[in-house]
């Protein structure tokens, strides 16, 4: 029988609650997962080769379908470091419009760029926003964090029905003076109509908890060394950092 390889594990906290997480790199089986899900065309293939690679790198006894997307996506960009590199190597083509001095027309740079990414310096910062949202002095509502599974669900749906369903699967329960309704006694239809009959001001209030949900994101300032056009870049998201 063969000798079984060691693998060195590493910790992280995650941003939603501060749990310690244990994990280990990639091995070759979950590299070739992670092609797949860098590869994949439509966001449920990304999601669920995501999931698996998550789930079997993961040591700690947590349930990755619970989990925020923040976390996911901040649990992944980590096992991505410490498995293959902590810096990526990123590309971008410049987009500035140069002008023609003979006829006056316009062409763009499309000079390629190269820029170094620290993974391990993208930290998502905690969310300044409660999650407790008061309609009246006694009504009001506690939210939770979009997961991959409620991302994932109303992948096919039109905009505002979206937004609408997305937001009401992202009540954990309303309570009315001493009463509490959890969301998982009441029906989705339910929620929807709640959401519905709020004013413009209440809706306002939840959509700045979801604006200022903590975010895998990186600024960067791209400089082109062809022409010396000079802009802010910001990556967000999972799919950002591995184009």
């Amino acid at each position: 029988m063969l000798p079984k390889i060691d693998v060195p594990v590493y910790t992280i906290n995650l941003i939603s609650n501060g749990k310690i997480v244990k994990f280990r790199p990639f091995t070759v089986k979950e590299e070739k997962l992670f092609l797949m899900a860098n590869e994949a065309e439509d966001l449920n293939t990304a999601i669920e080769t995501t999931k698996q690679i998550l789930n079997n790198c993961v040591i700690s006894e947590i349930d990755i379908d619970k989990l925020p997307i923040f976390d996911i996506e901040y649990l992944f960009l980590n096992i991505r470091a410490k498995s293959v590199s902590e810096v990526v190597n990123l590309q971008y083509k410049c987009s500035n419009d140069i002008a023609n001095e003979e006829n006056k027309e316009t062409h763009k740079c499309n000079n390629i760029v190269k820029i170094d990414v620290n993974l391990l310096e993208i930290k998502p910062e905690k969310s300044k926003v409660s999650n407790k949202i008061e309609i009246t002095d006694k009504l009001g509502l506690v939210m939770k964090y979009p997961t991959f599974e409620d991302i994932k669900k109303y992948e096919v749906s039109n905009e505002g029905d979206v937004i609408v369903k997305l937001t009401a699967d992202c009540i954990e329960y309303v309570y009315d003076g001493e009463q509490i309704y959890y969301s998982k006694d009441t029906s989705l239809d339910e929620r929807v109509e709640f959401i519905e009959s709020m004013q413009t001001k209440d809706l306002e209030k939840i959509k700045q908890f979801f604006d200022d949900m903590p975010k895998v994101k990186k600024d960067l300032d791209f400089k082109c060394n062809k022409c010396g056009y000079e802009e802010k870049i910001t990556l967000e998201g999972l799919q950002s950092f591995f184009v």
